[in-house]
């Protein structure tokens, strides 16, 4: 299962067998109950471990909602990472921005669905300039590989900021509302709209 691929990359090792226990339970009871509704207490009587463990290993619901929330972070970005390795061009890139999107969450449901529903909460917790931090660091990142092809962001709307939202924004609605069973499609069967919708939205 992937939830095991993801948590065993992030606490590899035997020593680490009970904390990846815990929060792969914790992923299933934040994706069940919601983020407001699961307690430590819920967590505990799922994985049937004392709430000193899972005070030991987390310090807190906020810490356990976080290490989760960035092994899925973590995850993402190296897939996308992977992909914008081998982007040739700035259409390669942005291409590669949704093929990496819509790839990790279908092959991830139950990692997208918490990130959709946590971020709200670890963005305004205890680990937000942790968050923001990362997220700073993502976006210069992406940034700094589209401007690799100086001879061509010419062409393309200048505002960085403007540009996460362009690029991913239709493809992440879409995949919320596949994920919430709302559309029966699979996001990747329209890969080729979304790529060709974000290309041209950077239009000048």
């Amino acid at each position: 299962m992937n939830q095991h691929k993801i948590l065993e990359s992030r606490f590899p090792g035997r020593r680490a067998g009970l904390k990846r226990e815990i929060l792969e339970h914790a992923l299933h009871c934040f994706n069940e109950l919601g983020v407001e509704s699961t307690t430590i207490d819920v967590i505990k009587a799922r994985c049937e471990t004392s709430v000193g463990a899972i005070y030991h290993h987390f310090g807190n619901k906020e810490g356990i909602l976080s290490a989760l929330f960035f092994a899925a972070q973590d995850d993402q970005r190296l897939h996308l990472a992977q992909s914008l390795a081998i982007s040739n061009s700035l259409r390669d890139v942005v291409s590669a921005i949704i093929s990496s999107y819509l790839d990790w969450v279908v092959e991830n449901p139950e990692w997208a669905k918490f990130l959709y529903q946590a971020r709200a909460s670890v963005a305004k917790g205890p680990f937000k300039e942790e968050l923001n931090d990362r997220n700073l660091k993502g976006f210069r990142e992406i940034r700094a590989k589209l401007l690799s092809f100086e001879n061509e962001t010419t062409d393309i709307v200048q505002s960085f900021e403007l540009l996460p939202s362009l690029i991913i924004g239709p493809s992440e609605n879409y995949c919320r509302a596949w994920l919430a069973d709302r559309v029966q499609t699979s996001p990747l069967d329209y890969r080729e709209e979304f790529s060709e919708s974000a290309w041209r939205s950077l239009q000048r």
